[in-house]
């Protein structure tokens, strides 16, 4: 016990008598970090803005919106007739009406390619519209990146994006945001 005491008194007076060299004074070792001081600016652009108010981006919503009505009017057209299909099958098939066995079968297995040719459209309606709209998407963000790197020629160390959505920028003085300044050049060169 006492070896530890001693021990522990031995390096408490080292580090007084260590700091009292420095003359009170804390001691930094040069380094490349302390070395090198950088400037960091940061500007801010609100993602919602630009979707709402840029042109092609207005431009391409409302396509994308009549792509969609359009195909749903078409799905739904051909999903009512063979709804009405199948319904007058049901009621020759409960009346007897058809003259053969084969004669039912065959119009059964019509109807049934036909609703999943309809189900493969559907999903292939879906898929066109989800590659279009992330194509889309791509183009739009490419856009945005290019105007960013057009108008910063070296003002920005770092561009933030924030959006109703999902943002992770708590504050930001108004004088940070560039928003309009992006809008601008984005539709001007869309024009």
């Amino acid at each position: 016990m006492k070896k530890i005491f001693f021990l522990l008194t031995v390096a408490v007076i080292f580090a007084a008598c260590k700091n009292s060299q420095n003359n009170g004074q804390t001691v930094v070792e040069p380094n490349e970090t302390t070395e090198k001081t950088t400037s960091l600016s940061i500007a801010v652009v609100n993602s919602d803005s630009i979707i709402l108010n840029y042109a092609f981006a207005v431009n391409a919503q409302e396509s994308l919106t009549r792509k969609a009505e359009d195909a749903r009017l078409s799905l739904n057209t051909k999903a009512r007739q063979l709804s009405n299909e199948m319904a007058d099958f049901q009621k020759k098939y409960e009346n007897n009406a058809f003259l053969s066995r084969e004669r039912a079968e065959s119009e059964a297995n019509r109807l049934q390619k036909k609703q999943t040719d309809l189900q493969e459209h559907s999903a292939k309606l879906e898929n066109d519209f989800m590659v279009e709209q992330s194509k889309l998407g791509q183009q739009l963000k490419d856009s945005i990146e290019l105007a960013i790197k057009e108008l910063n020629k070296g003002r920005f160390s770092l561009v933030l994006s924030t959006n109703s959505m999902n943002d992770n920028v708590l504050y930001s003085d108004e004088a940070l945001n560039i928003t309009k300044e992006v809008l601008a050049f984005l539709n001007k060169r869309y024009k």
